[in-house]
């Protein structure tokens, strides 16, 4: 199923909608959709690397609108829409111990490592936030400048270095993030612990 998705969004970069279906596949990874919309933006900024930057503004602009909805799905419709979507991936006691355990300052840590990495996949961190009450200001802020800096960064990268960035990229991506993600992990714990 995951391999047919891929392919799917993969094939989309070559259309003249290309645009609109990373919008639209940006907005619903933030909320329930399993395919990042990497997978559409990377392709489509190395076929057109002048249009790399506005791919980056699209994609951001079009996720943290989905995180919104999915803030607003675990705020509001949590049982109705958020749990049969959770417990349709697997999710659903993970998440439970997540909403237990969770505080504001992890939910922000997650909600950037998501961003910055997918890790964990940021449509959890925002039903997430929603169902435990994050100032939806506050995660508006935080979705901009993680979802943003990763887009930015990827065009950037694609501009400068291209094809070999993108081989990097796809070859080593699960590591730097992992890798990103502990460092930040590191980071909360040393900040909460020293204060």
């Amino acid at each position: 199923m995951l391999r047919g998705l891929y392919d799917w969004t993969l094939s989309l970069a070559a259309r003249k909608s290309a645009e609109w279906w990373l919008a639209i596949i940006a907005f619903v990874e933030s909320s329930v959709f399993l395919v990042p919309a990497d997978v559409l933006y990377l392709p489509m900024a190395l076929s057109r690397p002048d249009r790399a930057y506005r791919y980056a503004l699209i994609a951001t602009l079009a996720s943290v609108l989905g995180g919104i909805a999915g803030w607003y799905i675990g705020h509001y419709a949590y049982d109705a829409v958020a749990r049969p979507i959770l417990e349709f991936y697997g999710k659903y006691d993970d998440f439970e111990a997540l909403r237990v355990s969770s505080g504001i300052g992890f939910i922000i840590l997650m909600l950037v490592t998501s961003g910055l990495a997918h890790l964990p996949p940021i449509k959890v961190v925002t039903i997430l936030s929603g169902v435990i009450g994050v100032n939806l200001l506050l995660f508006i802020v935080l979705a901009i400048v993680a979802r943003g800096a990763r887009f930015l960064f990827l065009a950037w990268l694609l501009r400068r270095y291209g094809e070999p960035i993108r081989e990097f990229i796809e070859k080593r991506l699960g590591m730097i993030a992992g890798t990103a993600a502990a460092a930040l992990i590191l980071l909360y714990i040393t900040a909460k612990y020293a204060l």
